[in-house]
C-alpha cells in the first residue's frame, strides 16, 4: 500500500507540472497573439497613412487648390452643423440666380481721350430733295481701348556753360539733378520699368533683355541685374524708415517663405534660405517689409522686431516663440492655417459623406461669417459683437475638439488638424481681445504671393546682394500697392527724388503712407 501511495503522489506531482507548463504555454500564446495584433494594428495604421498620403498627393497634383467650398460641400456643412448643433449668429439671404449679360466693360474716365471725328464729304452735306445745306444736329459716340507698346527714347542732358565776356575767367555750368545710379545710362523711368516688370509682374530679366532687343536696344541680363542691385542698395534709407513706421503700430504680422540663393557662403546651391515678411496697417494702408536671411531660426524675427511691444500675428511655427516670450508679446494665431489643415483632411475623406473635418469646418465657417458681418464696424463694435456671437461658437468647438481627439489616430490628416487646433488654441482665440485684431494672417500671405509667383519664373537669386536688393524692392512695391499707389509711377517718383533727399523729413515724404496717387 505504501508503494502504491508513493506512485499516486508522483503522478499528482507530474500533473501539476504539466498544468503549470500548459498555463505558461497559454500565456505565451496570448502574448504572441497580442503582439501580432499590435503589429497588425500598426501595419493597418501605416497603410491608412500611406493611403491618405497618396490621396493628398493626387489632390495636390490634380485637384483644385482653392479652399473655397462648392455648393455640394456647403450641403455637407449643413449636415455637419445639424450634428454639432451650431447656431448661426448671422442671417444670410440667398437670392435666386439669373444669368445676365455683362455687356462691355466700362473704360476708366481718367484715361486720356483722343477724338477721331468722322465727317461727311462736302457733296453729302446737301439735301437731295431741295438742295439746302445740312446742319449738324448731334453726334453718335463710341469708344475703343487702345494701347501704345513700350517705346524707348534717349534723354539728352545738355548743361549750358556761361563765361564772362570781359575777363573770361569766370565760367559757370548749369547743374543737373542728381541721379540714382550716378553716371549710369539708366533713367529713373527705365529703372522703375525693369523693377516693376520683375518684382510686380514676375518677368525675369532675361526675358526683359529679349524685349529690349526687339525694341532695338541691347541690354544684357547682367546689366539689368546690376541696376537692380544698385537700386536696392540706394533705397535702403527708405526701407529703414518704413521699418520704423511698421514697428510703431500696435499690431504686426509676420511670415516667411523659402528662397534659393546660389552663391551663399558655407551653403550648397540647393540649400534653402528665407525671405521674411513683416507687415502692419489696415487693409487700405498696408506697409510691408521683406528681409532676406540665410536662416529660419528664431533669431531673425527677434532681430527684426527689436524692442517692439505690440501684438504679433503669425502661424504655428515655433521660431517665433523666442521673441514672443522674451519681449512679452501677445501672440495671435491664424485661423486660415487651422482651417487649411481641416480642408486637407476633408479632401481625402470618402466623397459624399460628412465627416469630422466637415464638423470642424462648419464651426470655422461661422467664425468667418461673423467677420464678414463686422467688416464695416468700428473696432469697439466688432469687439463686442465677436464676444457675443463668436465666443459661444469657440466654446462649442473647443469642447468638440477635446471629445474628438482621443478617437482619431494622431498621425492621420484629421489627427494632425485636431492636434494643431488644440495646440494653438490660446493663440487662436486671442483675437477676441481686440476688435482691431484680424482673424487670420491672410494679409501678410497676400503680400508674399507676388514673390512666390515670381519665384516660379526666376527660380533663384544668384547672390546675397541680389536677394537683399530684391527684398528692398519688393518692400517698396508691396507697400505702394497697400496704399493704393501704382507701383511703376511710385518707383519712378522715388528714383527721381531720392538722390536729392538727404534729411529724414525728405526721405519720409517719399514713403507710401505719406503720398497719394496725385503726388506721382
Amino acid at each position: 500500500m505504501e508503494k502504491g501511495s508513493d506512485t499516486v503522489e508522483k503522478d499528482s506531482e507530474l500533473s501539476a507540472a504539466e498544468a503549470a507548463a500548459l498555463r505558461q504555454k497559454v500565456l505565451d500564446q496570448e502574448a504572441l497573439i497580442e503582439e501580432q495584433a499590435t503589429s497588425l494594428k500598426r501595419r493597418s495604421e501605416r497603410i491608412r497613412q500611406l493611403e491618405e498620403l497618396l490621396k493628398s498627393l493626387r489632390q495636390s497634383q490634380y485637384g483644385a487648390s482653392s479652399e473655397k467650398l462648392s455648393p455640394d460641400q456647403l450641403g455637407l456643412f449643413n449636415e455637419a452643423e445639424e450634428t454639432v448643433e451650431v447656431e448661426e449668429p448671422v442671417e444670410t439671404e440667398v437670392r435666386s440666380h439669373t444669368r445676365r449679360s455683362r455687356g462691355r466693360p466700362a473704360l476708366p474716365k481718367d484715361l486720356p481721350r483722343e477724338e477721331i471725328i468722322y465727317d461727311l464729304e462736302d457733296a453729302e452735306k446737301q439735301c437731295p430733295h431741295d438742295g439746302a445745306d445740312l446742319e449738324v444736329i448731334g453726334q453718335e459716340t463710341s469708344e475703343q481701348l487702345e494701347i501704345i507698346p513700350a517705346t524707348v527714347k534717349v534723354l539728352r542732358h545738355v548743361r549750358l556753360k556761361y563765361a564772362c565776356p570781359c575777363c573770361e575767367a569766370h565760367v559757370v555750368t548749369a547743374s543737373k539733378p542728381k541721379q540714382l545710379l550716378g553716371k549710369s545710362i539708366a533713367a529713373p523711368g527705365l529703372l522703375a520699368y525693369v523693377a516693376t516688370s520683375k518684382y510686380q509682374d514676375a518677368l525675369p530679366l532675361y526675358r526683359q533683355s529679349a524685349i529690349f532687343q526687339r525694341l532695338g536696344v541691347e541690354l544684357d541680363r547682367t546689366t539689368l541685374a546690376n541696376w537692380m542691385i544698385r537700386c536696392g542698395e540706394a533705397i535702403e534709407p527708405l526701407i529703414n524708415r518704413l521699418t520704423e513706421h511698421i514697428l510703431s503700430l500696435p499690431l504686426v504680422q509676420m511670415d516667411e517663405t523659402p528662397v534659393q540663393v546660389l552663391k551663399e557662403p558655407g551653403k550648397t546651391a540647393e540649400s534653402k534660405s528665407y525671405m521674411w515678411v513683416l507687415g502692419a496697417g489696415p487693409p487700405d494702408q498696408r506697409s510691408v517689409i521683406f528681409r532676406y536671411d540665410a536662416s529660419r531660426s528664431g533669431s531673425v524675427p527677434k532681430d527684426m522686431l527689436g524692442d517692439y511691444q505690440g501684438a504679433l500675428m503669425v502661424d504655428g511655427y515655433e521660431g517665433y516663440g523666442a521673441v514672443c516670450n522674451d519681449s512679452g508679446l501677445l501672440r495671435l494665431g491664424c485661423w486660415a492655417h487651422a482651417r487649411r489643415k481641416f480642408v486637407a483632411a476633408k479632401k481625402i475623406q470618402p466623397k459624399g459623406k460628412a465627416g469630422r473635418a466637415d464638423q470642424a469646418l462648419a464651426h470655422i465657417q461661422k467664425l468667418y461669417a461673423i467677420e464678414r458681418h463686422t467688416k464695416e464696424m468700428s473696432p469697439e463694435e466688432r469687439h463686442a459683437y465677436r464676444n457675443e456671437h463668436a465666443r459661444p461658437i469657440l466654446e462649442k468647438l473647443s469642447a468638440w475638439v477635446e471629445k474628438t481627439m482621443p478617437r482619431v489616430p494622431p498621425k492621420s490628416a484629421m489627427g494632425k488638424a485636431l492636434h494643431y487646433l488644440h495646440q494653438q488654441w490660446p493663440r487662436l482665440v486671442a483675437y477676441l481681445e481686440n476688435g482691431a485684431y484680424p482673424i487670420d494672417n491672410n494679409r501678410i500671405e497676400n503680400a508674399i504671393r507676388p514673390f512666390a509667383i515670381g519665384r516660379k519664373n526666376w527660380l533663384f537669386a544668384n547672390s546675397q546682394a541680389g536677394a537683399r536688393a530684391s527684398a528692398n524692392l519688393y518692400s517698396l512695391i508691396e507697400s505702394a500697392k497697400g496704399h493704393g499707389l501704382e507701383p511703376y509711377r511710385y518707383l519712378r517718383h522715388v528714383f527721381t527724388a531720392l538722390p536729392s533727399a538727404k534729411a529724414d523729413n525728405a526721405i519720409d515724404a517719399l514713403l507710401p503712407h505719406n503720398l497719394s496717387d496725385g503726388d506721382l
